[in-house]
C-alpha cells in the first residue's frame, strides 16, 4: 500500500491524560476513555487492513456522510483494537452500509436495537473472537469488546449517531458499547451460518444484524428437539415483543411484498447435543421455528395490544414472526453446561435485513 498523508487534521497535546479528556470534551467517545489516534498508529491500521486512507468503504446518504478507511481506522484505533482487526471492522462497515441494511433507520429509532457483529471462518479462531462460554458478556476478550465498540465509535464519530441528536432510542441498548460475537463452528453436524449465506467454509465473513437485546430461553427438561424448540418459538412469538413493521398476518405472506425480516436464534451446546442427536438438520430445526413462532388475536387482546376480537374468526387470526424459514439465522454457540438458548429479536423496520460480507485479508 502506498504511504500517503491522513487528511484529518492533527491535534497537538502535551501528555496523554491531556490528549483522552480533549476527547472526552469533544464528545468523541462512547462515555469511556479511548486510545489517543496517533498518525503512525493509523498508519500501521490502514496497513494492516490492505486499504488506502481515502478507500470509500461505504456512504451514508440519508445523512450526506462518507465513511473512508482513514476514518474507519482511526476509531478503530481508539477503540483499543489491534492492527489485525481491521479486515474485520472494515468488512463490517461494508455490510452495515449496504442499502438492505437500513443503517440509517436501526440506528436513529427510538426502538433501541444495536448492531450485532457476527465473525465466522478462521479468522475468528486466529484473532480469538469468543464464541463459547459468556459469549454475549465476552468480558476479557479483547476482539469481541474493540471490533464491537470501534463500530459504535464509527457511528458516533462518523456517522453522527449521537443520542438525542440521531439516535432517538427510548431505552437504549447495552450493546451499544460492543455487540460482537462468532459462531461455534467447527462441531460436526452443524453447518456454519456463512456457509449457508452462500460463503465457503475456508473463507471468513462477517454478519451484521440489527436487534435487541438478547432474550434468554430455558428448557433444562426437554431431550427431544420438538420441546426444545418448542420453548425457543414461543421466545420468539411472545406478543408482548416488538415486532418487525407491525404484525404479520400468517395468511398476509404471500400476498405482500417480501421483506425478508432477520431473525437471530443462538442453540448452546446443551440443546444442540440433543437436536444433533436426534438427527435434525438446521434446515428442519428453521422449519419447526417457523410453524411454531406465531400466536392469535386472542393473545394480542389478552395482554392489551389489541382490541377485542369481534368474533371467533378475528379471535383465531394468526400472526407470525417471521414470513419464511429463511428469515431465521440460526447459529450455535456458548458455554457447555445450562439448557438455555437465546433469541435476539430484530429491530422493527419496515425493510430490513442482516447482510453478510466476506473478510478481504491484506493483499485481497
Amino acid at each position: 500500500m502506498t504511504r500517503r498523508t491522513l487528511v484529518s487534521p492533527a491535534i497537538e497535546v502535551s501528555s496523554l491524560a491531556e490528549a483522552i479528556e480533549l476527547y472526552f470534551e469533544r464528545g468523541w467517545t462512547d462515555g469511556l476513555p479511548v486510545v489517543p489516534p496517533e498518525e503512525e498508529r493509523v498508519l500501521e491500521f490502514l496497513q494492516a487492513g490492505g486499504r488506502e486512507p481515502d478507500e470509500i468503504l461505504g456512504v451514508l446518504p440519508a445523512r450526506r456522510r462518507v465513511l473512508t478507511a482513514e476514518k474507519v481506522a482511526i476509531n478503530a484505533v481508539m477503540a483499543g483494537c489491534l492492527p489485525e482487526y481491521m479486515p474485520v471492522v472494515n468488512a463490517a462497515v461494508e455490510a452495515m452500509t449496504d442499502p438492505s441494511y437500513n443503517l440509517h433507520g436501526c440506528t436513529a429509532s427510538t426502538a433501541g436495537a444495536a448492531n450485532l457483529i457476527i465473525v465466522h471462518g478462521p479468522i475468528s479462531r486466529r484473532l480469538g473472537v469468543n464464541h463459547r462460554q459468556s459469549i454475549l458478556g465476552s468480558v476479557g476478550f479483547r476482539s469481541n469488546a474493540t471490533i464491537g465498540r470501534a463500530i459504535t465509535l464509527i457511528l458516533r464519530n462518523v456517522c453522527g449517531t449521537i443520542p438525542g441528536v440521531i439516535d432517538m432510542a427510548t431505552f437504549g441498548h447495552p450493546g451499544k458499547f460492543t455487540y460482537c460475537i462468532a459462531e461455534d463452528e467447527q462441531v460436526e453436524g452443524w453447518t456454519p451460518l456463512h456457509v449457508e449465506r452462500g460463503f465457503r467454509v475456508q473463507e471468513s465473513a462477517v454478519t451484521v444484524y440489527s436487534g435487541e437485546a438478547p432474550h434468554y430461553i430455558e428448557n433444562e427438561e426437554a431431550r427431544e428437539p420438538e420441546g426444545i424448540l418448542k420453548t425457543i418459538a414461543r421466545g420468539m412469538a411472545d406478543p408482548a415483543n416488538q415486532w418487525p413493521g407491525g404484525f404479520l398476518g400468517a395468511d398476509q405472506g404471500a400476498e405482500r411484498p417480501r421483506n425478508a425480516y432477520n431473525w437471530c436464534v443462538v442453540i448452546s451446546p446443551q440443546h444442540r447435543s440433543y437436536l444433533l442427536a436426534a438427527g435434525w438438520s438446521k434446515g428442519q430445526m428453521r422449519e419447526f421455528l417457523w410453524e411454531h413462532a406465531r400466536f392469535t388475536r386472542q393473545e394480542l387482546w389478552r395482554i392489551g395490544r389489541s382490541e377485542k376480537p369481534r368474533d371467533e374468526v378475528e379471535a383465531n387470526e394468526t400472526f407470525v414472526a417471521a414470513q419464511s424459514p429463511d428469515d431465521i439465522l440460526l447459529l450455535t454457540g456458548g458455554g457447555d453446561a445450562g439448557g438455555f438458548s437465546v433469541v435476539v429479536p430484530p429491530w422493527a423496520a419496515q425493510v430490513q435485513v442482516a447482510v453478510t460480507r466476506r473478510v478481504r485479508t491484506k493483499g485481497e
